[in-house]
C-alpha cells in the first residue's frame, strides 16, 4: 500500500472525492483507498423519485436495475417452466399432471412477497457496500453534493444542513434516472418508471409500458410472464442501437408470448379515473392518423434516461457539458478540467453498462495514483436483453457493418434452433435464431455475434473476448462443441444470408 502524501492531506480534506455511489463509484473508490492508500470520500444521495420511491448505497443496477430486474425475469421463467412440466412427465403432489389449461397459467404471482424477497436482497447489498466502505476507510456520506469551485463541494443532508468538502481531485459518477415525456399531460402525477416498480406495494395489473428500450421490453415481458395484460406503445423501432433484425424477433416473439404492441403510438393525455392499488387510468394517445383512448391500471414510461448533471455544479468547476444531452465530454474518462474525472452512464457517446463502469472506473484510479498506462476499450462490448426470449450480442450489428465495410465485404452466417432442453416441448424452432457476421477481406474476422435463446448471457460471456482477440471464423470451426448446448452454434454454422438457403437447424452430426 503506498503512503498517504502528508503535504496533500494538509492542503484538502481529501486526496479523492467520489460522487455517486453506484457501481462505478464504489470500485473507484474503494480501489483509490485500498490500493494506493489515499484519503477518500464518497458522496452519495438519492431524491425520491415522483411517487416517492427511494432506496440505499449501490445505485442504478443494485436497486433499481439489473438486479431487482434480473429477478422478476426469473420468477416469470419460474412460471413458463411449470406450464412445460408436463413435457416431463413431472407430477404435483396429488399425482396429477401439471399444466396450463388455456390462456391459465399453472402458477399464480404473489407480488407482495416477490417484492418482500427482492428488496430484502437489495437491502442485504446496501448493508454490505456500506460495511465495505468502512472496512476500506473510504467515509461514505449520504449527502447531496454540489460543486463551488474545481476544489469544493457543498454538502447538503436530508434536515437541510450544509457543509463543505475539499479535494484534489473529483470522480463524477452520479449516473442517470428514468426521464418523463414532456409532451404527455398528467405523465409525471399518474405514471411510474423502473425507479418505482421494484419496489411497488401492489400488482400493477393491465398496464401500459411507453417506449420501445430495453428496459421497456423487459419490463413489459416479465410483468406479462408473471400474468399481466401489458401492452407496449412504441413510437417507432424497437431497442433503437441495437440490431433490428434480432430486434423485431424478440418483439415477435413477446407478440406471440401475449404482449400487445401499438406501434407507433405515442401517449398525448393520461387522466386519473379511480384511486386505488392499483387505481384506473385513461390514457389518450395517437398513431398519426387516429386518437386512441384506453383504460389501463399502471401507466409505466421507460423512454429512456437522462444524465444526473444539472445542479450539481459543474459549471460553476469549469466542467464543460453537452448542452443537449447533459452528457460529459471526455477523454479516458478526463473532462477538460484536469483534476476532475468522470465515469459510467453520464459519459458522452459510451456504452450505459454496470461492468463498464466498473471497469473504466478501476482503471481510472490505477492510472491516476499508480502509473498505469492502460485505458477502457469500449468497442466489443458484450450485453443481453432479458426479455422472455433473451437476446445477446457483442460487436457490430448488421446494419453497422455494412455502414463500416460494405454489403458485399461482409458474411452473415445464421441458423433458426430449439434448444436441446425444450426439444420435447411445443416450441417452435423459429422461435430461437442466432447470426455471426464476419469480414471477407480480413480473413473472414468476426465482428458481430447475436444469439436469441433462453440463457443468452451465459451464452454469450466469452465470445466478447472472442471477438477483442480478433476471432475468425475458422478458429471457431476448429473449437470443438460442447454437445448438446445452444452455446455450439457459433462453432458450427454453414448457412449464410447471401446463399439464399432457409436457416433450418443441423442435427447432431451436421
Amino acid at each position: 500500500m503506498a503512503p498517504i502524501d502528508n503535504n496533500l492531506k494538509s492542503k484538502f480534506d481529501y486526496d479523492l472525492i467520489v460522487l455517486g455511489g453506484g457501481s462505478g463509484g464504489l470500485a473507484s473508490s474503494k480501489e483509490a483507498a485500498v490500493k494506493y492508500g489515499k484519503k477518500v470520500a464518497l458522496i452519495d444521495f438519492v431524491k425520491p423519485t415522483p411517487k416517492g420511491a427511494t432506496w440505499g448505497l449501490g445505485g442504478t443496477c443494485v436497486n433499481v436495475g439489473c438486479i431487482p430486474k434480473k429477478l422478476f425475469h426469473e420468477a416469470a421463467l419460474q412460471g413458463e417452466a411449470a406450464d412445460e412440466f408436463h413435457y416431463y412427465g413431472l407430477l404435483n403432489k396429488d399425482g396429477h399432471q401439471v399444466r396450463a389449461h388455456g390462456n391459465e397459467a399453472t402458477l399464480k404471482v404473489d407480488w407482495n412477497k416477490l417484492v418482500e424477497n427482492v428488496q430484502c436482497s437489495i437491502k442485504s447489498s446496501n448493508w454490505k457496500y456500506r460495511v465495505e466502505l468502512r472496512e476500506k476507510k473510504v467515509n461514505y456520506i449520504n449527502a447531496y453534493g454540489r460543486l463551488l469551485d474545481k476544489h469544493t463541494i457543498e454538502l447538503e443532508d436530508k434536515k437541510g444542513t450544509k457543509s463543505k468538502l475539499t479535494a484534489e481531485k473529483f470522480i463524477i459518477a452520479t449516473g442517470e434516472r428514468p426521464k418523463y415525456p414532456d409532451d404527455c399531460e398528467g405523465a409525471k402525477e399518474y405514471s411510474i418508471t423502473s425507479d418505482d416498480l421494484f419496489s411497488l406495494p401492489y400488482n400493477p395489473g393491465k398496464t401500459l409500458v411507453v417506449g420501445a428500450s430495453y428496459v421497456a421490453l423487459e419490463c413489459a415481458g416479465f410483468l406479462n410472464g408473471l400474468g399481466n395484460n401489458v401492452t407496449v406503445m412504441v413510437r417507432s423501432i424497437l431497442l433503437r442501437g441495437f440490431d433490428q433484425e434480432m430486434a423485431e424477433k424478440v418483439g415477435e416473439f413477446m407478440a406471440r408470448k401475449g404482449v400487445r404492441f401499438l406501434r407507433p403510438c405515442v401517449p398525448k393525455k393520461i387522466e386519473k379515473v379511480r384511486d386505488g392499488q392499483p387505481g384506473l387510468y385513461k390514457v389518450t394517445a395517437s398513431d398519426g392518423t387516429k386518437t386512441v383512448v384506453e383504460e389501463y391500471n399502471t401507466i409505466l414510461f421507460a423512454i429512456g434516461r437522462e444524465p444526473c448533471t444539472k445542479n450539481i455544479g459543474l459549471e460553476k468547476a469549469g466542467v464543460k457539458v453537452n448542452p443537449k444531452t447533459g452528457k460529459i465530454p471526455t477523454v479516458h474518462e478526463q473532462t477538460n478540467v484536469d483534476n476532475i474525472y468522470a465515469i459510467g452512464d453520464i459519459l458522452e457517446f459510451r456504452a450505459e453498462l454496470t461492468p463498464v463502469a466498473i471497469k473504466s472506473g478501476l482503471m481510472l484510479a490505477n492510472r491516476i495514483y499508480g502509473g498505469s498506462k492502460k485505458t477502457f476499450d469500449y468497442v466489443n462490448i458484450p450485453t443481453t436483453i432479458f426479455t422472455p426470449n433473451e437476446y445477446g450480442c457483442v460487436g457490430l450489428s448488421e446494419e453497422a457493418a455494412i455502414k463500416k465495410y460494405g454489403e458485399q465485404n461482409i458474411e452473415v452466417f445464421h441458423t433458426h434452433f430449439k434448444p436441446f432442453e425444450k426439444g420435447i416441448t411445443e416450441r417452435e424452432v423459429t422461435d430461437c435464431y442466432a447470426k455471426m457476421i464476419c469480414v471477407i477481406n480480413d480473413n473472414m474476422r468476426v465482428v458481430g455475434l447475436h444469439y436469441l435463446g433462453p440463457n443468452a448471457a451465459e451464452i454469450m460471456q466469452f465470445p466478447a473476448t472472442l471477438l477483442r482477440l480478433k476471432v475468425t471464423k475458422e478458429q471457431l470451426d476448429d473449437t470443438p462443441e460442447i454437445h448438446p448446448s445452444s452455446a455450439e452454434l457459433f462453432m458450427r454454422m454453414t448457412i449464410t444470408k447471401r446463399s439464399g438457403q432457409s436457416p433450418v437447424p443441423q442435427g447432431c452430426c451436421g
